[in-house]
């Protein structure tokens, strides 16, 4: 199976959103679910940057990737940084 194409503010599919809510779990489990596979696609996307697997990011290398992107977002705008919101 292919992975999707998606734009980097696009953390969950269409039909990834659509296998969740098929899933027989409860709305906030749903939620969770949802931010998970989000949160692994970010995480994903920080190892890369950071030239390390997901498996050995470290909380810090986290909050500096965080506090990097944030300070794109102020200094060059919301189009400039990774995260859209």
């Amino acid at each position: 199976m292919t992975q999707p194409q998606q734009t980097p503010a696009q953390f969950l599919t269409s039909e990834e959103s659509a296998d969740v809510d098929k899933a027989l779990l409860f709305s906030h489990e749903k939620f969770l679910t949802r931010l998970t596979i989000s949160s692994l696609r970010l995480l994903k996307h920080i190892a890369k940057e950071t030239g390390v697997t997901v498996e050995e990011l470290t909380h810090q290398q986290v909050i500096d990737w965080m506090e990097k992107d944030s300070k794109i977002r102020q200094e060059q705008g919301s189009e400039a940084a990774f995260l859209k919101w």
